[in-house]
């Protein structure tokens, strides 16, 4: 089930957990997290980065991520993998132990292999404390020297990376006035730090017998884009190394690997590519996914393209006879039953759509997306004894999503219709809350509290949401 629209919220909320810390860690954040990607060419909206959801894609990063996680000695299930709704190529480490990594990434990189590799990469910064580590590099400095630099060098970078004259001018009017040695210090730093991360992806990767080749041939694709546009560059005002040198350094390391011609699994292949199908069918017009996946393309990833394009467009029914070859080739894969059943939801099918949501659930039951959506296809009924067990599936999803704002909605709503208003209160407040709604938050936890009994778990949430809501 891919989803963004009421995700945004989420992204807007990890921002601005990284705008409560320091003026330092915040810039920190902002220079060193960006490893892998040619620096944007326009800044991002007031609204911040959209992210994504999605099942099929979350379980894939999990997998590409666990063996490495494990050779760099993190607990896998302290890492979070966020999707961000960009058609760049980027990936960067920010707010502790998040990776966030670009749909244009996935949707651009030809094997797994250099979609780990870039994984690696960023597994290095968290395992090196990069982010902590140039925090108290960045505190021996000025603040105005620690924003002019690194704002400026950001800036300047940027525009000239992406062919923008007036974003590198404005860097570089940025940077005036602070001290050059300053300069030289903080970004030799932070050019140190990605050489560090590339050291520790190679590391990760031999350890789980994978091969280096999907970064290099990624680097190579990023240094043959920037080549024209970043040759009258001065090193010393970027943040990374330049695109050759660091190719350079990292090829001869790689090849000593014994497994630098190690291959992609075939299953992890098709994986890779129906998770690209999934990504063009949901984010690209349909004549795009036509044009790149035409009826004349039966492969899998073809059809599941395909299928996607034409529940968006309001075809259910020629879609569902796509999807039920893909069940039929593959009737194992969740992620199948789940496009059945989202497909069949959103053409307005709600009771339709259960069977084969519940299937999904059967092949994948600690999905807590998969539960999410079981819950919204028995909402969708408006039948009393299926809001029983759409928030059964709630409380279940909420071990693992409690700061999502949609799965308080659906709690709210299933609360209504069993009857129950000042838990509905209380989970619209939440809702409200985790969207930024305090003025909403505050009204209906003030009611719900009137209601729930004094000293109850139900009624110290509320009052806790009072609070929080007041204060922020």
């Amino acid at each position: 089930m891919l989803s963004a629209p009421s995700l945004n919220c989420t992204a807007r909320a990890l921002l601005a957990d990284l705008a409560k810390r320091s003026a330092g860690a915040v810039i920190a954040a902002a220079i060193t997290t960006a490893p892998l990607a040619l620096p944007a060419r326009a800044a991002e909206t007031d609204r911040g980065p959209s992210l994504i959801r999605d099942a099929e894609i979350e379980g894939l990063m999990r997998l590409y991520t666990k063996p490495i996680f494990g050779a760099a000695g993190l607990n896998p299930g302290a890492v979070r993998v966020y999707l961000i709704n960009d058609s760049r190529i980027n990936a960067f480490v920010a707010g502790g132990q998040r990776i966030f990594i670009n749909t244009g990434l996935l949707a651009q990189a030809n094997t797994p292999n250099q979609v780990i590799g870039v994984l690696a990469h960023e597994t290095g910064h968290i395992a090196g404390g990069h982010l902590a580590r140039l925090g108290i590099e960045l505190d021996r400095q000025s603040t105005a020297t620690i924003i002019g630099v690194l704002l400026g060098a950001a800036a300047m970078a940027g525009g000239a990376i992406a062919g923008d004259s007036q974003a590198a001018g404005a860097g570089q009017g940025l940077m005036l006035g602070t001290a050059s040695m300053s300069q030289r210090l903080i970004l030799n730093y932070a050019r140190a730090m990605e050489s560090s991360a590339d050291q520790a992806a190679l590391k990760f990767l031999k350890a789980t017998h994978q091969s280096a080749r999907g970064m290099l041939t990624l680097f190579q694709k990023l240094a043959n884009e920037s080549i024209a546009s970043i040759r009258y560059v001065d090193p010393y005002v970027l943040s990374h190394p330049m695109p050759f040198e660091r190719i350079r350094n990292l090829e001869t390391a790689a090849k000593e690997s014994p497994y630098f011609e190690a291959e992609d699994a075939p299953d992890l292949m098709l994986r890779h590519q129906l998770m690209q199908a999934k990504l063009v069918g949901f984010l690209s017009p349909s004549q795009t996914v036509f044009q790149r996946y035409p009826t004349s393309d039966t492969s899998l990833p073809g059809r599941y393209a395909r299928a996607i394009a034409l529940f968006r467009s309001g075809d259910t029914q020629n879609a569902m006879v796509l999807i039920d070859t893909l069940i039929r080739d593959l009737p194992e894969d969740p992620y199948f039953w789940e496009i059945k059943g989202q497909a069949l939801l959103e053409g307005g099918q709600p009771q339709a759509a259960i069977a084969p949501i519940k299937e999904a659930l059967r092949l994948l039951p600690t999905s807590s997306l998969l539960q999410l959506l079981y819950a919204q296809a028995l909402l969708g009924t408006e039948n009393k004894t299926n809001a029983g067990a759409a928030l059964a599936a709630l409380k279940h999803a909420k071990e693992t999503e409690k700061d999502m704002p949609r799965l308080y909605q659906y709690m709210a709503m299933s609360y209504g219709i069993l009857g129950d208003v000042p838990r509905a209160d209380l989970a619209t407040a939440e809702a409200a809350y985790l969207r930024g709604d305090n003025k909403l938050a505050t009204e209906k936890a003030k009611i719900a509290l009137v209601s729930l009994k004094r000293g109850s778990p139900d009624w110290l949430r509320a009052s806790d949401l009072l609070n929080f809501a007041s204060r922020d």
